[in-house]
Parts: structure tokens; sequence; C-alpha cells
């Protein structure tokens, strides 16, 4: 299982938390970015997957616990993302909110079943379309992500229940468009509960990055995790801390 894992999340060596990139395919007129402090202790989950030939899948979780005790739940997400993209989104005309509502359905319930009950795990899913320029997603609990246009940065909040909660928990789904130097930031508890003096990083601290416009995806991914570093004055360790984006452009 370890081994299995690691390949999923990555692994780093060195002293201290340190910020890692995943690797990520390329997309036609944009770039997904995904960067996180490692060594990972908690249950933050992270993939992606083309669907088709312009759909790309793409999602973070937080499984509730450590990751010891959540590798089993964490494995059966994983499983249940690939074969529930390849399942739902592979046809070429798809509708893409009831497929993504169906994903959210089946991930619900193999963290139940994995999980042998209840097993809290915020979760946000989306489908980019490169064709059209959208992301169709759910946010299950979640953070609110969050989407810069030329003008503003605004949220997107939760469309559902956290997964791992009920057997039966309706999910909705919504379609935003990204503009053409448009962006989307979806950031980990971590990332938000970053504490120094009394304060919290919050999506304030994401926001602000996001106004000042890194020029890509990966930038942005980085900064978010550096400015973390920066208002604690110290590494990261209260939690997992990823932040995962998407910028059209790049």
């Amino acid at each position: 299982m370890k081994g299995l894992l690691s390949k999923f999340f990555g692994e780093t060596t060195g002293e201290g938390p340190q910020i890692v990139h995943t690797d990520t395919p390329p997309l036609e007129g944009a770039a997904l970015a995904v960067a996180y402090f490692s060594p990972q202790a908690g249950g933050d989950f992270h993939d992606f997957i083309r669907v088709g030939p312009t759909r790309f899948l793409f999602g973070l979780l937080d499984v509730a616990g450590k990751r010891e005790t959540s590798a089993p739940v964490l494995e059966a997400a994983k499983v249940c993302f690939r074969t529930g993209a390849e399942d739902l989104f592979a046809a070429e005309e798809v509708n893409e909110s009831e497929a993504m509502i169906e994903l959210s359905r089946r991930l619900n319930l193999a963290i139940m079943r994995a999980a042998g009950g209840v097993r809290s795990c915020p979760a946000f899913a989306g489908c980019y379309n490169e064709e059209l320029g959208t992301v169709c997603y759910v946010n299950a609990g979640h953070t609110p992500g969050l989407l810069r246009d030329e003008s503003s940065v605004v949220e997107l909040p939760a469309t559902g229940l956290p997964f791992g909660l009920f057997s039966l928990a309706p999910t909705d789904a919504r379609i935003v468009g990204l503009g053409a130097r448009g962006s989307m930031a979806i950031v980990s508890r971590g990332v938000v509960e970053a504490e120094s003096k009394h304060s919290e990083f919050g999506l304030t601290g994401v926001k602000n990055v996001m106004q000042v416009g890194p020029p890509t995806a990966k930038d942005l991914s980085q900064r978010i995790l550096e400015e973390v570093q920066s208002f604690m004055h110290t590494s990261p360790k209260h939690n997992d801390v990823t932040a995962l984006t998407l910028m059209r452009g790049n």
C-alpha cells in the first residue's frame, strides 16, 4: 500500500516540509498545476485524468484522519475517481452536469464502504472543457473554489455536503466559464486555516495572490504556498497544504 500511495501522492527527500509540484499533462490553450507541502500527514488527495478529446477531469479531496489510517479510503477514492471518469465521460456527447453528479454519488458510496461507515471527505471536482473554456464542477462541502477574471475574484461555494456522511447525499453541479486569461484555484483546508498571531491566511490570502496575477498556473500554485509560508513565518505543519490551479492562455 505504501508504494502505491507514494506513486499517487509523490515522495520527496530532505529536511522539513518543502513545496512539491505534481507533473500534469498538457491542455489545449490552458494549464493545470498542483503544488503541496511534503511530507503529507493528513488526507489530502488530488488526481486528474483526460476523459476525452476536449475534456479533462480533476479533483481535490480531503479525507478526515491521519494518512496512515485513511490510506484504504484514499485508495478507494482514487480507484473510483478513475473508473468513474472512464465510465461517465468517455462518450463524445456527454451531459457534463449529470456525469459530475453521478461521479459524486459513486465517490460518496465508495468512501463509505472503504471506511466501513461514516468518514467525512470534503471534495471539489471539475471537468474542464477545452473547446468551451468552461468548468462543470461539484463542491461537496469543500473550501470554496476561486475564479478570477479581469476585474474580480469570485467564490464557488458548496453545492452539497461532504462525501462519506450519508448514503443518500444529493450534490448539485454548476458550470462556470474562464475568460481568455481567467484562472481558478482550489486550495485545501490547510491553506485557509494557516495561522499567525491568531489570524488565518484564509481565502483572502489566496485572493490577494490571484489578483496579483502570476503568469502561469504553476507560478500561481507555487506563489500561494510561498505566501502561506511567509504568513506563518515557518513551513506549515498543522495540516496538509495543497493548491490546485487552472489557467487559460498558458
